[in-house]
């Protein structure tokens, strides 16, 4: 278990790293969303564009191993992390998504998602073709931040991909979410469109293009 998630000093800290990594703005977002305001500027981005120097875990520990996650570690993950009550993690591994992940010594260090068929998201349809992936839920436990881990983890996701003819990987960028910015910047990823979903009461809303690059 990572902790005690309904702990005061868990929430400080949790906190203290919204601040720390720029995601006050992000927080606000996500705040303001639960009373049905819910207004997200994002990013659909393009990773890898071009060729990319293998990312290396910082520190001294090499035990770390990439493998394919199944309904134990889901539900680990879903017991662990705080704020994902609400995703359906387990739905989307039986809908046929791929849940791939870094372990260290046995316990995981990051886990994430990848779609290979077309999929809706906050109302805007993407229509991915067979050689098109797209990339989500990125997600690095406490214990391993700092080290390089969402990067490394990535470029191994590709690796991964590119045995099954995939070879184009796209994300969606919260656009004030600036540490998912930043690491998707070292895989040498470039913005494709800049989009508005506005979602009103958990209800009405529409999805407009900000800008196309």
């Amino acid at each position: 278990m990572e902790g005690d998630k309904t702990g005061l000093s868990y929430r400080i800290k949790w906190l203290s790293n919204i601040i720390k990594h720029g995601l006050f703005w992000h927080g606000v977002r996500n705040n303001l969303a639960k009373i049905g305001l819910d207004f997200m500027p994002y990013y659909w981005v393009e990773e890898a564009t071009s060729p990319i120097t293998p990312p290396k875990i910082y520190g001294e520990d090499s035990n770390f191993e990439i493998s394919i996650f199944g309904e134990p570690e889901i539900n680990y993950i879903k017991d662990t992390i705080i704020g994902i009550e609400q995703k359906d993690l387990l739905a989307d591994l039986k809908n046929g998504e791929i849940c791939i992940g870094l372990k260290n010594n046995g316990l995981i260090a990051a886990y994430m998602f990848i779609k290979c068929k077309p999929f809706t998201f906050r109302q805007r349809y993407f229509d991915l073709k067979p050689t098109e992936s797209y990339l989500h839920s990125m997600y690095t436990f406490e214990a391993y931040r700092g080290k390089n881990i969402a990067p490394y983890l990535r470029y191994h996701s590709y690796k991964y991909l590119e045995k099954t003819n995939v070879n184009t990987y796209y994300s969606v960028s919260e656009y004030f979410n600036k540490s998912t910015i930043k690491f998707k910047e070292k895989l040498n990823s470039k913005p494709v469109k800049l989009y508005l979903s506005v979602v009103l009461f958990k209800g009405w809303g529409f999805n407009l293009t900000l800008k196309s690059y």
